[in-house]
């Protein structure tokens, strides 16, 4: 869990804004860049605090920058702040263990059900692909030692989209033994210029370790990929 690693970290920064101590509804200004650079600081301690998860009460993280800054007293000491820490990391973890069986269960009820739908091909390793354009004849297929250049569209089981090259409309080039091993395997099925379509199971794929806040850990990834070329050798 990060809270517990970057927590002092960002209480540090957080030192560096005044303008959260201020009494209440006093006016803050941008006057100057001083005042641009503490709004800045105050957004980006926001936000990272916000991405944790974590119910934070501001009147109280006000009260320690206003008291650091003011070098007063310190109204709670480090035991129980660390005490109250530790509870937070306990709490989130518990939180997160539940969210990750969650996806994990609905990962493997959604390939069991996938894998029922015609044109849907299940490999030995559990991947899961269908052809979403052929090439007719023979053809060029990748080894795990090409480096590819493929346009994708990447989502979660629910649909959310999470990365597409075709969005962003820059097609990517990889070695193909570099990536995930869904998509290692996957893509020496495909000769150039077809387009599969590939549902990976949570162990091809990232597994338990998400490289991404908007990749649940345990997740089943669903890739619409074309191949375009067969670059060279790595």
């Amino acid at each position: 869990m990060k809270l517990l690693k970057t927590a002092p970290v960002v209480l540090a920064g957080a030192l560096l804004l005044a303008a959260c101590g201020q009494e209440e509804k006093k006016v803050v200004t941008f006057e100057n860049h001083i005042d641009q650079a503490s709004y800045g600081v105050g957004l980006n301690i926001g936000r990272q605090l916000s991405q944790e998860g974590v119910e934070m009460n501001s009147d109280a993280v006000a009260a320690g920058i206003k008291d650091a800054l003011a070098n007063a007293e310190q109204r709670l000491d480090d035991e129980t702040i660390k005490a109250a820490f530790e509870k937070i990391r306990e709490e989130q973890t518990r939180k997160q263990q539940a969210l990750n069986d969650a996806a994990s269960q609905a990962s493997t009820d959604y390939l069991a059900e996938n894998a029922k739908k015609d044109g849907v091909t299940a490999t030995d390793s559990g991947l899961q692909y269908e052809v979403m354009t052929a090439v007719e004849g023979d053809g060029a297929k990748p080894t795990p030692e090409n480096v590819v250049r493929v346009h994708y569209h990447g989502t979660l089981i629910d649909g959310t989209v999470f990365d597409s090259s075709v969005e962003r409309g820059d097609p990517a080039q990889f070695p193909l033994n570099g990536v995930i091993p869904g998509w290692t395997e996957g893509l020496q099925l495909m000769k150039v210029g077809e387009k599969f379509k590939f549902t990976i199971p949570a162990d091809l794929a990232y597994g338990a370790r998400s490289p991404s806040p908007k990749i649940p850990a345990n997740s089943a990834l669903v890739f619409e990929v074309e191949l375009l070329e067969i670059v060279q050798e790595s």
